[in-house]
């Protein structure tokens, strides 16, 4: 057992006064997989408007403790950073019981992890359809698990998984993906179901194509190999598929986020919130 997976003698207190919208001062936010991208934007969402954070994901750890300790001295705020691999139960489980046992308790479990995988059916690899189903599924299945039980002690709780619009419509050459993030709203509703009368929210977010600073490296490299402009990546191959031609901005994401941890989003549960351009409108 990992020591700060021990219960506390003290219980989580309930947290019933009402807040205004935006304010999580006293909250507690664990968010997978957000050492950059989607992940550290909500989790920088979540610190601006007072909560204390844990951070998780991959990266060079002198960035990563950069990141963390700018976060907390921007926002004032208490931010941890845990390494745990999310393709691993046993350290998915660990991360909660930290942000228990480091910040006194949990509020808010962000399901961001994720990785991906394009190849045919035919040919695609064993070992990453195991790795890909373990981190984009598996992982929501082990951190909202340990998760429950102290939101239950507490009276409150928000799960905000991160899925995909291919949550909700398939392309070719992801099956993985596909499945992993069809998996994860299936999930995301029957959790809902379980929790509804605990006063705990569990919702999913199902992004288009979300500029991030990887996918604006991937429009560069895709200008130089296809010998055509940025503009025409963007439009013609990487967002085919969404009617506006926009990327959707970590911004508006954090703006959904936010209303769904808020008192605002307390009657939003067992739902996908689309917020892809018209994407899965078509």
């Amino acid at each position: 057992m990992f020591p700060w997976s021990r219960r506390s003698d003290a219980a989580p207190q309930a947290d019933s006064a009402p807040r205004a919208p935006g304010d999580l001062r006293g909250q507690v936010c664990v968010v997978s997989g957000s050492t950059s991208g989607i992940g550290l934007a909500l989790a920088r969402a979540a610190a601006s408007h007072g909560a204390d954070v844990v951070l998780n994901g991959l990266g060079d750890p002198a960035e990563i403790e950069r990141t963390r300790a700018e976060l907390e001295a921007s926002c004032g705020v208490r931010v941890r950073y845990h390494a745990a691999d999310m393709a691993r139960g046993d350290e998915v489980a660990d991360m909660v019981a930290f942000a228990r046992h480091q910040l006194g308790r949990l509020d808010i479990l962000v399901n961001n992890a994720g990785i991906q995988h394009v190849e045919a059916v035919e040919t695609f690899p064993s070992d990453k359809w195991e790795k890909i189903l373990a981190i984009n599924l598996s992982s929501v299945f082990y951190a909202t698990r340990a998760a429950i039980p102290i939101m239950k002690a507490q009276g409150r709780g928000r799960i905000i998984n991160v899925a995909s619009a291919h949550g909700l419509v398939a392309s070719p050459f992801k099956s993985a993906y596909v499945a992993a993030k069809h998996g994860v709203l299936g999930f995301t509703k029957t959790v809902a179901l379980e929790v509804a009368r605990d006063n705990i929210t569990c919702n999913a977010i199902c992004p288009g194509y979300v500029e991030t600073p990887l996918v604006k490296q991937q429009i560069a490299d895709q200008a130089r190999t296809r010998g055509i402009s940025k503009d025409k990546v963007v439009e013609d191959v990487m967002l085919a598929a969404q009617p506006t031609k926009k990327f959707v901005t970590t911004e508006e994401l954090a703006g959904l986020f936010l209303y769904l941890v808020s008192d605002l989003g307390a009657s939003a549960n067992g739902a996908s919130f689309s917020i892809d351009g018209g994407w899965t409108a078509q």
